[in-house]
């Protein structure tokens, strides 16, 4: 039986990526600390200062912008934890290895998209499966 060769990102690679990945997770960290403070309403621009003919327009607006805001929350959430499941895969040395044909995913698509986990091909074929 032949055994296949295991092929992965070399230790200065996955430290490129990993910086990539921290900064972006940094980014991602403050972004949703301001959707939480828009969405909890810290900021202190409530319509507690409008006058009452204008209350109910505002208070529907600004139902709105918090669903909106809760929405873009729980995506910046996912990035994040997928983010931090990039982390992991670098401290195990399987990142950039595409969970369906275990080829290396392309160092564009990482740079792109750094918690891929499929290459190009491999997402398109997961799409055209699903539907």
């Amino acid at each position: 039986m032949e055994e296949r060769e295991y092929k992965r990102y070399s230790d200065e690679e996955l430290q490129e990526f990993k910086e990539l990945i921290l900064e972006k997770l940094e980014k991602a960290r403050q972004d949703m600390k301001l959707f939480i403070d828009a969405v909890s309403g810290s900021n202190g621009n409530d319509i507690a200062d409008t006058s009452p003919s204008f209350k109910l327009l505002e208070e529907g607006q600004q139902t709105l912008f918090k669903e909106e805001n809760g929405r873009l929350a729980a995506r910046l959430e996912k990035y994040i934890k997928n983010l931090e499941a990039a982390l992991i895969r670098i401290e195990n040395k399987t990142y950039g290895i595409c969970r369906q044909t275990g080829e290396l995913i392309p160092k564009e698509r990482l740079r792109s998209v750094p918690h891929a986990t499929l290459s190009f091909d491999a997402k398109i074929n997961e799409k055209r499966k699903k539907n």
